[in-house]
């Protein structure tokens, strides 16, 4: 008798589809010891059939007809790596009717359309597996529904887009302004030709609404977290964090407070004593508390062919496992609770912010007022310049409601005295 096979259908054949190839391809001969049979590819969905010949051993697996591996009953997993929201939505719930299981590494569909994509793999007894859709290699989504089931998870944040995160790196270690350092993550690789995704803060914020999702065990969408990007962080900005013992980094943050889940992507000073204020370049981090395993972090390359490979693959030997032992649908989704959404204007923060003000007695004290007013308390001003009659002054906050922080900040810039608002960055923690 010979050795059981399992197939699988590959639907796209770009980075990370080739790594995923390649990866199973290095892996055909222990496949047998570790999940107890082989996985083929039979099938690979492909735009070009003459361009991706190149990239397989055997040009006759691939198609460009979604139909040909839909309709094929021998197929039993497929792997959806072609991306965006349709028609990859629409492949997979005909996958998930058909009753094939699916794994897949697309965070702005689960980001999205999630809860529809679960509650189909549920109805028709398949896995839904999606390891790959947050931080690359980085294992995260499993843990958090397996390894640290067991505890209440107040809290998941880190660093989740390497393309900011080289950018931040370099803007800090090279003094790079925004614009050199984005120029040189597109050379490079890191950033697609369009960044808005990543420097907007978009593609992380898809990513922190997975986590928060299955962290809390409440639904959180895409449209629910609160977003900024990077562009405006200049090199003074990181020159001045430097100077106070900090970093600033791209943040995903999600915590569970008595108030209702708050999610946020935004760049924040970080103390560089943080664990996650050494994560450099293109690497990524997540830091999770729970309360009984407490501070946990999980680090390492975020994106890239392989990275993103093992994690899908990974996602595949599982599927087969379930399959060999007859367990299909194992761990599907966990959002039993309905937790509400915390408002952006109750969140709180602590505020750097630096301004370009008149050098005269006076105005200082009238920018106190306006904090005092707004029940904001100031932990540090500091003068950093003078020119002539212009001073550049910089602002450190202790903790505050956001409400608060931005009324004073609507007052404080229809100031005579005030002459710009440079820029405005919360702070993690206390500085």
């Amino acid at each position: 008798m010979g050795e059981k096979v399992i197939n699988a259908a590959l639907l796209g054949l770009g980075t990370v589809g080739t790594g995923v190839y390649k990866v199973l391809k290095n892996q055909e001969e222990e496949m047998t010891a570790k999940i107890g049979c082989k996985v083929k590819i039979r099938k690979i969905l492909v735009r070009n059939l003459e361009k991706a010949a190149g990239k397989v051993d055997d040009p006759a697996v691939l198609t460009n007809s979604w139909e040909d591996i839909k309709a094929d009953p021998s197929i039993d997993i497929i792997i959806e790596l072609i991306g965006g929201i349709e028609p990859a939505r629409t492949y997979i719930l005909d996958a998930l009717h058909a009753g094939k299981h699916v794994v897949t590494a697309n965070k702005d569909l689960i980001a999205v359309h999630g809860k529809e994509l679960m509650d189909t793999a549920r109805a028709s007894h398949v896995d839904f597996l999606f390891e790959a859709a947050v931080a690359g290699g980085i294992p995260i989504i499993r843990p958090l529904k397996e390894c640290l089931a067991g505890n209440q998870i107040s809290e998941v944040m880190g660093i989740v887009n390497g393309t900011t995160n080289f950018i931040l790196t370099k803007m800090a270690e090279e003094g790079m302004e925004f614009q050199e350092a984005l120029a040189l993550a597109t050379e490079l690789g890191y950033a697609e030709a369009d960044p808005t995704a990543d420097i907007e803060g978009l593609d992380a914020a898809r990513k922190m609404a997975i986590l928060a999702s299955i962290a809390f065990h409440s639904r959180v969408t895409f449209a629910d977290v609160y977003t900024e990007g990077i562009t405006k962080i200049t090199a003074t900005d990181i020159r001045y964090a430097k100077e106070m013992g900090c970093d600033i980094k791209l943040l995903g943050m999600a915590k569970n407070t008595p108030e209702g889940i708050e999610t946020r992507v935004q760049p924040m000073l970080i103390p560089s004593t943080h664990p996650l204020a050494s994560v450099r370049d293109s690497f990524n981090a997540v830091f999770v508390h729970g309360d009984a395993v407490d501070d946990t972090m999980f680090y390492g390359r975020g994106a890239g062919e392989l990275p993103t490979a093992s994690a899908v693959v990974g996602d595949i030997l599982d599927a087969v496992r379930n399959m060999v032992f007859h367990c299909r649908g194992r761990i599907g989704c966990t959002c039993y609770k309905e937790i509400p959404m915390k408002k952006m204007e109750n969140v709180s923060s602590a505020y750097f912010l630096r301004m370009q003000v008149e050098n005269r007695s006076g105005v200082l004290a009238n920018i106190a007022g306006v904090f005092g007013n707004n029940n904001v308390s100031i932990s540090q001003i500091i003068q950093k310049s003078k020119k002539k009659n212009r001073a550049e002054i910089v602002v450190i906050t202790d903790e505050v409601k956001e409400k608060n922080f931005q009324d004073s900040l609507a007052v404080i810039s229809g100031m005579s005295a005030v002459g710009e608002i440079s820029s405005m960055i919360r702070v993690y923690g206390q500085i």
